[in-house]
């Protein structure tokens, strides 16, 4: 003889079957999530932090890189004035107004794509920060008023090109590289 489910009473079922679980016999809740998985999830989480992390580090390396440079671009540009070569200045100060507005965009255009794919998937890195109005979409380490101060030097710079005097360029840098130092400070 076989014995159907739906031929006996609801409480002949749970006699059968018994409780659907034990902590349900006790009137507990129900039980915990494995310690495995909550031991993966933990792993998951590190590691998705440890990404955003990187993530961090690598826009300051990318800022700390083009400020090298800025830097470089500077001294070829006062060894240029120095020296009397309108066209070497001109070209050396073009190049340090394009640090500077790499700086204040932290990174180039490749950067940017970079950025866009990021965003395209999802991932808003300052996400809060976006939400207030702190940091524009995509932005890692250069918020909206450090990208704005940094924009205004690199116009500044930019117009130096025709006529670049060593003291001007020298006082414009010292307000970038002073944005460039508080936004290379690691977050606690």
């Amino acid at each position: 003889m076989t014995l159907s489910l739906r031929a006996l009473s609801p409480l002949a079922v749970l006699a059968v079957l018994g409780p659907a679980t034990p902590a349900d016999a006790q009137g507990a809740h129900a039980p915990a999530t494995p310690a495995e998985m909550v031991a993966t999830y933990h792993s998951l989480a590190d590691g998705i932090l440890a990404l955003k992390r990187t993530e961090e580090d690598l826009c300051r390396a990318i800022l700390a890189a083009t400020s090298a440079h800025g830097q470089v671009e500077l001294g070829r540009a006062r060894r240029a004035i120095e020296a009397g070569d309108a066209r070497g200045a001109q070209a050396a100060v073009e190049a340090l107004a394009a640090d500077v507005g790499q700086l204040a965009t932290e990174g180039d255009g490749a950067v940017g794509v970079v950025r866009k794919k990021l965003l395209d998937g999802g991932h808003h890195h300052n996400a809060a920060g976006e939400a207030q109005g702190i940091f524009d979409e995509g932005f890692v380490i250069v918020t909206r008023a450090a990208k704005g101060r940094l924009l205004e030097s690199a116009r500044t710079i930019g117009q130096m090109a025709r006529a670049p005097r060593a003291e001007a360029l020298d006082a414009e840098w010292k307000k970038v590289q002073a944005v460039v130092a508080e936004l290379l400070k690691p977050e606690p």
